[in-house]
């Protein structure tokens, strides 16, 4: 196969706990278990010589199609060629009470649907990042009707193969087999993830194939019950429901954490160094994607972050970073791992996030701005939470006037990013209203004070006293996308007058081939970056609300025409190129498609 595909070349399947991501000719390219951040067991998209994949292909010439099954993220893969026609199912099982007790099982299905076609399956998995190759052993067959299976063990992993597709070994450290499907015929392989502590407990258990049909089942009741619960009157047609499933799937079962996207060091500019790391719970993102998730009708997942990050942060507003482990871990030190040579030789490749060091003030309006959603939905905060809270209001004003790295975390020096001062006002501003709503005791004087002088610096420092638009930073003439979003945060209107200057200049300086760039400042960092999806659709809301309709709704149609055809979208898009750029798929992405979709429904 065609290695180093496409970014938009994948799929994502997951079970809220991990992911893997499918290329269209069938190949499991990148898989971390047991969860998101762990060390890859398939690792083909970073490293597509030795990194490892799970592959089943025709053999010969085929087209291929694909699609999502309903309101899953259960994925058909149809090949066809003039022999016959074959469909790959490939899912993560699903069921109740999957949250704590997850099957972390991934099954993928052959059926046979015209004539006869021969596959070719392939079983290369690759523990740590490529470097281990594992031991694998045949299990199970303890008597003549019992379903056998492979197991491959390394380092702290292990994964079991099973199902009734007759692997054979190829070589010392993988399986295979060839297999020709006729028309009404099925075959299944389930791959479970298996810790060191069942390895160690004794026989391991087979699934029957009947059982691991009755899997697909369940895993599409179980995605359709959480699609219904979706509110969303707008057009058809638009991806709405998709976006939020994917949203979905980003978010970490046991904790309520929200992982910004299941992949890492996926490029912003081929060959560049713009790779990060990316399966960790930031507290914007997560933020943007709950309140995202609330609009559309689905609160749960907005109250599991709110009490995953007070926990994260032991209760404490002074000990707030930006981001944590998806088991709030604070320690995620960035390291480089040589070994791998990158997407199209994008390096470094990098696991973990430097980021966990930095101080970027946007994140106490965030908290603030997610708790203020949660009380006017007729919450109040207990004793403990009000006092997490009034902490985090009194650290937004201890700490307003530091420079910091701003909500795109630029490498460079720190500065006064003029968005990251507003949302020190908007966590103020929630608050006062907050303490006002429930009549909870709060230093309101200390508060009302510190939030008239915020807004009287922004408006002195933050705006350009000759063009009359807001700037990326104090006393600069730079621009940043991040500057759409002060009316959501409430501190200028939509149609107020700089706002209007402030969406025209970005939309115009910022144009990267028809879509938005983030910033046209330094950043600290060599090379460019493509557009950033999330600013375009940023832009569209805006456009949107201030009534500017017409030009919304064409910016709209060109950034969705960004996604694959499953409709997931990437961070970036080269615009020359017409490639997607960044990890993928992106959760900021989706998250603004959806905010961006309802602004024009409403408009």
């Amino acid at each position: 196969m065609k290695l180093d595909l496409p970014i938009s070349g994948y799929a994502l399947i997951g079970d809220c706990h991990s992911a893997a991501l499918v290329s269209r000719g069938g190949s499991i390219d990148w898989c971390c278990l047991p969860r998101f951040d762990a060390d890859s067991c398939f690792g083909r998209l970073l490293d597509a010589q030795s990194g490892g994949h799970f592959s089943i292909a025709p053999v010969g010439a085929y087209e291929t199609r694909r699609e999502y099954v309903g309101d899953s993220l259960v994925l058909a893969t149809t090949f066809e060629s003039s022999a016959g026609a074959v469909r790959l199912t490939d899912f993560f099982a699903m069921r109740r009470g999957g949250r704590q007790d997850p099957r972390r099982e991934l099954v993928r299905t052959l059926e046979g649907l015209r004539g006869v076609m021969r596959l070719r399956v392939e079983f290369v998995p690759r523990f740590d990042y490529g470097e281990i190759e594992p031991w694998i052993y045949r299990v199970g067959a303890t008597g003549p009707m019992d379903p056998t299976g492979h197991c491959a063990v390394g380092s702290n992993a292990g994964l079991l193969l099973s199902g009734d597709v007759p692997m054979v070994p190829d070589g010392a450290h993988g399986l295979c087999a060839e297999v020709e499907l006729c028309e009404g015929q099925r075959l299944r392989l389930a791959m479970r993830f298996v810790s060191p502590e069942e390895l160690h407990a004794g026989p391991l258990v087979l699934p029957l194939s009947d059982e691991i049909d009755a899997h697909r089942g369940e895993t599409l009741a179980w995605w359709r019950e959480w699609a219904s619960k979706i509110v969303y009157d707008g057009q058809p047609g638009v991806g709405v429901v998709r976006s939020a499933i994917v949203l979905k799937a980003m978010t970490y079962a046991p904790t309520g954490a929200i992982i910004a996207a299941p992949t890492t060091s996926l490029p912003e500019h081929v060959g560049g160094e713009r790779n990060w790391d990316y399966r960790f719970s930031w507290i914007r993102d997560s933020v943007f994607t709950a309140q995202t998730l609330v609009h559309l009708g689905c609160s749960a997942e907005a109250d599991a972050f709110r009490r995953f990050i007070q926990r994260a942060s032991a209760g404490n507003g002074e000990q707030l970073q930006v981001l944590y482990g998806i088991d709030g871990k604070r320690r995620l030190t960035e390291i480089t791992l040589g070994h791998l040579p990158g997407w199209r030789g994008s390096r470094p490749v990098r696991i973990g996030n430097a980021a966990e060091h930095h101080y970027q003030a946007d994140m106490f309006g965030l908290l603030l701005e997610l708790s203020g959603r949660w009380s006017e939905r007729g919450n109040q905060p207990d004793d403990a939470y009000w006092q997490f809270l009034v902490e985090t209001v009194d650290c937004a004003i201890d700490n307003w006037q530091r420079p910091d790295r701003g909500i795109w975390e630029v490498r460079g020096e720190p500065r006064h990013f003029v968005h990251s001062k507003v949302m020190c006002w908007a966590a103020v501003q929630r608050g006062i209203e907050m303490a006002t709503r429930h009549g909870l005791p709060a230093p309101m004087a200390r508060w009302s004070a510190a939030r008239d002088a915020m807004r009287s610096v922004i408006e002195t420092h933050g705006i350009d006293p000759k063009r009359g638009n807001f700037v990326a930073a104090f006393d600069s003439v730079d621009l940043d996308a991040a500057l759409l979003l002060l009316p959501e945060v409430g501190f200028v209107a939509y149609d107020d007058p700089r706002m209007l200057r402030t969406t025209q200049a970005i939309r115009h300086e910022l144009d990267g081939g028809g879509l938005i760039l983030r910033y046209n400042a330094a950043d600290g960092l060599s090379g460019g970056e493509g557009s950033f999806l999330a600013c375009s659709f940023w832009l569209v809301e805006c456009l949107a609300r201030q009534g500017q309709t017409e030009d919304a709704r064409k910016l709209f149609e060109r950034v969705s025409r960004c996604a694959n055809d499953l409709g997931l979208f990437a961070e970036e898009y080269a615009c020359a190129s017409s490639e997607s750029l960044g990890n993928f798929p992106q959760g900021l992405s989706h998250l603004a498609h959806i905010s961006a979709a309802l602004a024009l429904g409403r408009s």
